[in-house]
């Protein structure tokens, strides 16, 4: 420090110093911002910000549903948009026929079905014959279930209560009995009751190509409410007594063409397995014979007897797994007899609508315990359906 004053050199000394005394201030801070005093010292582990979990997407009721019936083999959850109803989806099954479609009810209203588009819907509003010009595009019970996707929407349309009375709809309850072979028919007292085999054939046929409309029970019951439009373009096809000639012959015509019966099963000596075109329903459990007066037996005895005959029935129906929920909807009268306490005994037993042997056609109003059917005789062909049914 040879030739620099003394003065100047003590003020030197003390920048130093104090410049010093800041560099070792910044490098404590340094490390204490890293968490360590020692520069060489390993750097202690950060503790990582937990990433958020996503809050999942709630699960349509559509999805639900499916979500809840991941057993039933080609589920297909099934939902509904109809203006001014809330209506939950319903479950059906791939390649089975619709069960049970909702049937919604508003005062002021009548329903006039489901449509797979909400065009075909939309049209049917405005003007429900539209519907009637092509039965196939409204869905109901008579269809297989389409459901490749495991989810389907199906719309709904509105119309009046007088468009129903207005077209005046007459709907044909066919029935058929016993079938042959033989195209000269069966011999005996009987032989009315026998329809030729090709003759069935063509007429089911001619219903097919002819885009007849094919009412479930539920919507026949509806459609007599005046709460349900049905095009004057309806039948229904039955059968009474599952007579292994209407199982062999007879039924699995209308699986191969897909169009739907019924047929009315004496329960008492087993429900038959038939085909999933055919609902089956009751001709009692034990009653298909005659009283004392020679009468059906179900116009002899009084009505408790009756009910616990038709409560039979209908277990047997759903135990069989072919009827449930649908056992107490429609009976068939055995040989058409009926009578007060018949009717009681079917009301007690929560029986809806039973049909007779009666000559006519449901209509609007119809009394649900006495319906009229179009009975089906040996030799006729379908000229003569075609003039009974349309």
């Amino acid at each position: 420090m040879r030739g620099i004053p003394l003065r100047r050199r003590v003020r030197t000394t003390r920048v130093i110093g104090a410049v010093t005394a800041l560099l070792l201030s910044a490098g404590a801070l340094a490390a204490c911002a890293t968490g360590s005093t020692d520069a060489d010292g390993p750097a202690p582990s950060q503790t990582a910000t937990p990433t958020p979990t996503p809050t999942p997407t709630p699960l349509t009721p559509a999805e639900q549903l499916l979500a809840a019936n991941t057993s039933v083999a080609g589920a297909c959850a099934v939902s509904f948009q109809l203006e001014g109803a809330t209506i939950d989806p319903q479950l059906q099954v791939q390649d089975h026929l619709f069960d049970r479609l909702p049937i919604p009810r508003a005062a002021g209203r009548a329903f006039a079905g489901w449509y797979a588009d909400p065009a075909a819907a939309a049209a049917a509003s405005a003007d429900p014959t539209t519907g009637a010009a092509n039965p196939a595009v409204r869905v109901n019970g008579s269809h297989l279930v389409a459901c490749p996707t495991h989810q389907l929407t199906l719309y709904g349309a509105w119309t009046t209560p007088g468009a129903v009375t207005a077209v005046g709809a007459r709907v044909p309850i066919m029935m058929y009995h016993q079938f042959t072979a033989k195209p000269g028919g069966e011999d005996g007292w009987l032989r009315g009751n026998y329809s030729y085999i090709e003759d069935y054939r063509a007429t089911m046929q001619y219903i097919k190509d002819s885009a007849f409309y094919l009412p479930t029970w539920d919507k026949l019951s509806a459609f007599i409410d005046g709460a349900l439009y049905l095009p004057d373009h309806s039948v229904i096809v039955t059968d009474d007594d599952a007579d292994p000639t209407w199982l062999t012959m007879a039924s699995p015509i209308n699986e191969q063409l897909q169009l739907m019966a019924t047929s009315f099963v004496i329960t008492g000596g087993g429900v038959p397995q038939q085909n999933r075109f055919v609902l089956q329903r009751s001709h009692t459990n034990d009653m298909h014979h005659a009283g004392e007066n020679g009468k059906g037996l179900m116009v002899n005895l009084p009505a408790a007897q009756v009910a616990a005959d038709m409560d039979a029935s209908a277990k047997a129906l759903q135990g069989a797994g072919v009827g449930a929920p649908d056992s107490h909807e429609i009976m068939a009268y055995p040989f058409g007899h009926n009578n007060d306490a018949a009717h009681q005994g079917l009301t007690q037993a929560g029986f809806e609508m039973a049909r007779t042997i009666e000559q006519g056609y449901v209509t609007v109003g119809s009394d649900k315990l006495t319906l009229p059917c179009i009975r089906i005789n040996y030799g006729m062909g379908v000229p003569d359906v075609k003039k009974l049914i349309g």
